[in-house]
């Protein structure tokens, strides 16, 4: 028994009774919920006892969920009463004025005429407040707010976390082998011949025209029925496919005494906190539950690998009617592999021989058939604090030398959480467009659709893949599913396919999953892992396996909070910032989740950029 529990049971349990291990838990996990001790849990629970009733209420574990949940209403209340209060306190003040003798009414010219002096600067004493009138800039130095941007090894990744910068230009691992997969295939020891044609065909199997979805459009009866409808198919499928009886199907909020399979979507009871054994609850679906959900008992399981949104087969009873005791976890079957008509692979096989090509035309030099090359990587391209693209100019120069077959290249290409693009302080490139009327799509062009062009003039017969993200600034709205870029408003080549977010496409005979949302980072910060499955090694692994069996590019919901960008050197001096800059977050349209759904086959290869650690596995060998 620890600490914890001899307080609470010297606090609340009764002369002649004992504290079940469920209260425990629940108590325990108030007590993380709001950073309190034993005692003053003890001071809230007889304060609530007097407001329902102290000879009606009772210490039973209905009453303690209800006592948390009371708890966390009052929290929540205060927290917008606090917001609220700050938000008119900050508004609230005496009209800003100038320095004396600056000439300049509410600092208006300050920092736009050349002659007119800095605020502040007038007497060598005096100071001021900095203008909402002033063109934002980049803040890199205390001293000074106009200053050069300081060296800042900082990346930030569209969850608006902040990391140090490992871009393969600065790092001293750039062009080293991190890790590799099928080492026991030999690389090719020369490069590729000149081809005569693309070697890569790329299908989609992606229907991208209803990606042009209208955002901001949703309605909660869309979003609850694609919520409900994803709970009813994972039910079609195992009543499909496993030998079970209809009758063995249930619902887990009813009261029973004989054992049954429900299928329901993973939540937590709070809204605040980390998913725990304490907080699970079972979201069952209209058409078999109502919608209601039943909290889990899963002290039981020998392992376990839950997070928020997952869709699950569990097997148990509820006998009391007041939670769902968990005896098994019953596995969904796996997508079907993907699979290439043997028609289809004389053709593959037949484009690739006949698409090499000796210097001289002459088709008796044939050369034997090279493996064909497929390099991908993802966004964002340039380091903080400037819009250089150095990371980007060096992978097209990796790729002109290795004669790639195809390109991948995953957003963000101009990242809303750079600094410089939230700030709009950065260089305009020289063009013949005026600095009045230019865009960021000038500039994408500029730093990334020339240097493409350039790339298939020197090979043209590559083929070059674009997926957005979220936190592209040339996005039209920060929501996921996402649609694909322009291509000729951009200026990219013929050569480039821009594709949506997700995508999934097949290049030859391979099915490939692209999807530049974060979904490893969200599943690590919000699963709920006990048993055996705690002490697998291979979490990354593990992570991935998650995405596959759920048959999505992004299964968690509800996703988590929005990050605050952190802070560039000088902000913290700005009085008039009200509140934090958040990150764009996952951004998700609930309507249209169902278009991240996998479609049809399982990929060969599934692409997940991710904030944490860059890791190459075979998942599955059947």
């Amino acid at each position: 028994m620890t600490d914890v529990e001899a307080a609470l049971k010297e606090h609340f349990s009764a002369p002649n009774g004992q504290l079940t291990p469920e209260i425990l838990g629940e108590m325990q996990s108030i007590m993380r919920l709001h950073s309190i001790d034993p005692q003053e849990l003890m001071y809230k629970w007889e304060s609530y006892s007097m407001k329902m009733g102290a000879e009606t209420t009772q210490l039973e574990l209905k009453t303690i969920r209800d006592f948390k949940k009371d708890l966390q209403d009052i929290l929540e209340r205060e927290s917008r009463g606090k917001s609220h209060a700050a938000h008119t306190t900050k508004r609230t003040g005496a009209t800003p004025r100038a320095a004396m003798g600056s000439g300049d009414v509410f600092g208006m010219l300050d920092g736009l005429v050349p002659n007119t002096p800095r605020a502040g600067a007038v007497n060598g004493t005096a100071t001021k407040r900095k203008s909402n009138f002033e063109t934002p800039a980049v803040k890199s130095s205390k001293q000074h707010a106009n200053s050069s941007p300081s060296d800042s090894k900082l990346h930030y990744t569209n969850a608006g976390v902040a990391t140090p910068v490992t871009t393969a230009i600065a790092g001293n691992s750039a062009g080293q082998i991190q890790e590799t997969v099928n080492a026991h295939l030999d690389a090719p020891e020369e490069a590729p011949p000149s081809f005569s044609e693309s070697r890569i065909k790329i299908k989609s199997n992606t229907e991208m025209q209803k990606f042009a979805y209208k955002s901001m459009a949703m309605k909660l009866s869309d979003a609850s029925q694609t919520l409900d409808d994803r709970i009813d198919e994972f039910l079609e499928l195992l009543q499909s496919t496993s030998s079970f009886q209809d009758a063995s199907f249930g619902n887990p909020a009813a009261p029973s005494t004989s054992e049954i399979i429900a299928v329901g979507r993973i939540a937590s009871d709070s809204a605040e906190g980390k998913l725990n054994m304490a907080s699970l609850v079972l979201e069952t679906s209209r058409r078999v539950g109502a919608g209601r959900r039943v909290p889990l008992q899963i002290d039981g399981l020998p392992s376990y690998d839950f997070f928020p949104g997952q869709i699950v087969a569990l097997r148990g009873m509820n006998a009391s009617g007041d939670a769902f005791r968990v005896s098994e976890i019953i596995s969904f079957p796996d997508l079907p592999e993907a699979a290439t008509q043997p028609a289809e692979n004389e053709a593959i096989n037949a484009r690739l021989a006949s698409s090499i090509i000796a210097e001289d035309e002459d088709e008796s030099s044939y050369q034997p058939m090279h493996p064909t090359t497929i390099l991908v990587a993802a966004g964002p391209y340039t380091p903080c604090p400037n819009l250089n693209f150095t990371a980007l100019t060096a992978l097209l120069t990796r790729t002109a030398t290795l004669r790639a077959d195809a390109l991948i290249l995953l957003g963000p290409f101009l990242p809303l959480s750079h600094p410089a693009v939230r700030s709009g302080d950065f260089d305009l490139p020289p063009s013949s467009t005026s600095p009045d009327h230019a865009t960021l799509s000038d500039l994408f062009r500029h730093h990334i659709a020339q240097p493409l062009n350039a790339l298939v003039q020197s090979h043209p017969h590559i083929s070059i893949i674009l997926v957005p993200s979220v936190d592209d600034a040339l996005a039209p709205a920060v929501a996921w599913p996402q649609d694909r870029f322009p291509r000729r408003a951009l200026g990219l080549p013929r050569q480039a396919a821009c594709v949506t977010n997700p995508a999934t496409l097949t290049l030859n005979d391979v099915a490939l999953g692209l999807s530049t949302q974060d979904v490893l980072a969200e599943l690590r910060a919000r699963d709920c892992v006990g048993g055996k499955a705690k002490m697998e090694r291979d979490v990354l692994g593990r992570l991935a396996g998650l995405v596959v069996q759920q048959r999505h590019f992004f299964p968690v919901f509800p996703p988590g909070k929005r990050q605050a960008l952190p802070k560039e050197e000088g902000e913290m001096d700005v009085e008039d910032e009200e509140e934090d800059r958040l990150g764009t977050g996952p951004g998700l349209d609930v309507g249209y989740l169902k278009l991240g759904e996998f479609v049809g086959v399982k990929p060969d290869v599934l692409v997940l950029p991710s904030m944490l650690n860059p890791f190459a596995k075979v998942w599955s060998y059947s």
